[in-house]
């Protein structure tokens, strides 16, 4: 095995081992810190919903199954949408395998969303039938639209022109530097209001989207945690799920590395996701 490669299933590294009675004792402190997280977190979702919200002005429309539909339409009769940035350009051969990860946790979400009056959509710049074939491939039921003939992966700055990327000036993050994607992932909220106008509510990037990842409050509850530590790129551990295999090993010094095109072409940088 070469040195720069990790082998996935390494021994936990252990702590020390004490009596039930001092277990218990260490548990009960670490609760009181877990309950005062929890309040805090509570706060800051009440301070989220609380932000003031901005009219959606221009018409975007998207491809889908159905031809040509507009934001209202995605929302689907309800009244609050959640939109996911795939990852996804116009010429590449597959979608983002970390978005991939996400969108993994989508489909189980779905009835339980729609019954508290939230659809969740998908968007990407990809032509439609690219996402539908990639859609197919992964199993995924979720609804997915392009937003190749629109402005709006642009406004909300999940995609970069040449020029931008080039002169290392991207909105990202609500902050401006280079970037290794011509795409970045995010998710941004929706809503519309008694007369049927949409607003933009409320969007997340980069480690904002650790919240849509399940996997990672699993992860993150037993001893090795995510288990990240050292790689130049948190997540090169992730594969699209019809690529692990038994026995797999991570490269630690592998940069992010965008989907190939399908001229054949890739590029790869660090990422912040």
């Amino acid at each position: 095995m070469s040195s720069t490669t990790i082998e996935i299933r390494q021994p936990v590294r252990q702590p020390k081992t004490v009596s039930h009675p001092e277990w218990l004792a260490a548990r009960k402190a670490f609760l009181t810190k877990e309950k005062e997280f929890t309040r805090l977190r509570d706060e800051l979702t009440r301070q989220r919903r609380a932000l003031p919200w901005e009219k959606v002005e221009k018409r975007y429309e998207f491809d889908s199954a159905s031809g040509k539909v507009a934001l209202a339409d995605l929302f689907n009769g309800r009244n609050q949408l959640i939109v996911y940035h795939f990852m996804f350009g116009p010429d590449w051969q597959e979608g983002c395998p970390s978005c991939s990860f996400v969108s993994d946790h989508f489909d189980g979400t779905l009835i339980h969303l729609t019954n508290r009056d939230t659809t969740l959509a998908v968007i990407s710049r990809a032509p439609y039938a690219q996402i539908e074939a990639f859609k197919k491939r992964m199993g995924w039921n979720f609804p997915w639209v392009s937003s190749f003939a629109s402005d709006f992966n642009f406004d909300y700055h999940v995609s970069f022109t040449p020029e931008d990327r080039a002169s290392g000036k991207v909105e990202y993050n609500y902050a401006v530097g280079e970037f290794p994607s011509e795409e970045g992932p995010g998710f941004s909220v929706f809503a519309k209001d008694a007369s049927g106008e949409v607003f933009h509510t409320f969007s997340s990037f980069g480690r904002g989207v650790d919240i849509l990842m399940g996997t990672y409050n699993y992860l993150d509850l037993v001893p090795k945690g995510r288990d990240e530590d050292g790689l130049a790129h948190s997540m090169a551990w992730v594969r699209h799920h019809d690529r692990y295999s038994e026995g797999y090993i991570v490269d630690p010094t592998q940069k992010y590395v965008q989907p190939k095109k399908t001229g054949g072409s890739c590029c790869s940088g660090e990422s912040d996701s």
